[in-house]
């Protein structure tokens, strides 16, 4: 179900989108709920710190590995050492290998899609690919990945968006961006590019997404991929999509 308002007759269309930028986790795949599994049992184990898990999801939803380890040490005074990171890396790829899944309908919606795809994630590229892999996307982004480990400063900040466009040679203002984290829709707001929230990842309720992205007000807040075609044709012919009032 995607949340729409506005009156299509009169609206000036939009600018034509040449390239729609897809974040991965909670996007593409549903894979929000074991990384966040993983980071809160390697604190537990290593540091007997019980972080709760609408915290987690508060504080490293969306960020970076970098941002994390940056709240990490501010909030909770915690220095994560290298190996400590190689194993939690481990862990999370066993658990990708075992339950990850495509977001449901995703494949469809992408088919349907007449733009330019790519993907821009704060996760590591290595990651990302093996996201990708693991759940039969690859081959339809494959070159077109992109790492926040490539640019200077992760989401919140636009750096990563902004990249991606100059990388695949579109105008910012031609661009459109899927993204589930408060983080993310704000990189797209400062990168001056649309942005749709995507709600439909298994993370949100448990995270309580729905209200916080919803504040941020996207250009249009939706749950199931297959309507995401639609939405982009509203987008370009000039109806206002977003948050009900």
């Amino acid at each position: 179900m995607a949340e729409v308002r506005g009156q299509a007759a009169e609206a000036t269309p939009g600018p034509a989108i040449a390239l729609v930028i897809f974040d991965c986790d909670g996007v593409l795949v549903d894979s929000e709920p074991l990384a966040v599994r993983v980071l809160c049992d390697t604190l537990a184990a290593h540091h007997g710190i019980t972080v709760p898990l609408d915290a987690a999801y508060r504080d490293f939803l969306g960020r970076s590995l970098g941002a994390i380890c940056a709240t990490l040490q501010t909030d909770y005074g915690l220095d994560i050492a290298p190996d400590e990171l190689a194993e939690m890396r481990h862990a999370l790829y066993a658990r990708y290998r075992q339950s990850l899944k495509p977001i449901p309908n995703v494949v469809s919606a992408l088919e349907r899609l007449q733009t330019r795809i790519c993907v821009a994630s704060s996760s590591q590229l290595e990651r990302i690919r093996l996201s990708l892999e693991l759940t039969g996307l690859y081959d339809r982004f494959a070159p077109d990945i992109f790492s926040a480990g490539m640019v200077e400063k992760g989401k919140p900040a636009p750096d990563l968006f902004l990249y991606a466009a100059r990388q695949m040679g579109v105008a910012p203002g031609r661009c459109l961006v899927i993204e589930d984290s408060p983080a993310g829709i704000v990189a797209a707001k400062a990168a001056g590019m649309a942005v749709f929230a995507f709600t439909g990842g298994s993370h949100v309720g448990p995270a309580g997404l729905a209200p916080r992205v919803a504040e941020l007000a996207p250009d249009a807040i939706f749950d199931d991929m297959q309507t995401l075609p639609d939405l982009l044709s509203s987008l370009e012919n000039g109806k206002t999509i977003g948050p009900r009032a």
